[in-house]
């Protein structure tokens, strides 16, 4: 029996917040030929680099099989940190080059767990350039983070 061929997916994330810290929200786009599903969802106490972080954890939690992922991202702290830094991080048993204690640490190990069973190629974009993908997530992440911000509490869409 041969195993059939992964689907491919492009994912577009991004974070934002009110405050940092302050009220946030995270927002994701998956698109699989021409399906496309949108996913947000926010925090009322949170940081930037935190909802970065989410909006890369559920959109591949999202994904019900194993898939060649391109995951396209404004934030460098989530590309370079899982691309660069997360193994020397590992190796150093979860300290920075300073040895100070690696901030995020729950959503690291969550995001690395989530990436296991993927193919995926980590790519960066210029936020706020014009890149359509990356304003619509922007927008998903921000209306998120002001529905938060009005209500009090977590927020999550599908």
């Amino acid at each position: 029996m041969t195993e059939s061929p992964r689907k491919t997916i492009n994912i577009n994330t991004d974070g934002a917040c009110l405050g940092n810290p302050g009220p946030g929200g995270w927002g994701a786009l998956l698109r699989y030929k021409t399906q496309e599903r949108e996913l947000s969802g926010g925090e009322p106490d949170t940081t930037n680099n935190r909802m970065e972080l989410m909006g890369a954890i559920m959109a591949l939690e999202a994904l019900t099989e194993p898939c060649i992922v391109t995951l396209t991202t404004d934030s460098q702290y989530v590309r370079q940190g899982i691309t660069e830094w997360m193994k020397n991080w590992v190796r150093r048993g979860w300290k920075t080059a300073g040895g100070d204690p690696v901030k995020n640490r729950d959503l690291w190990e969550r995001l690395h767990a989530a990436s296991l069973r993927h193919q995926i190629e980590w790519k960066w974009v210029k936020g706020h350039s014009g890149d359509p993908d990356n304003e619509r997530v922007d927008g998903l992440a921000s209306a998120a983070a002001a529905a938060v911000r009005a209500s009090g509490r977590a927020t999550r869409t599908a």
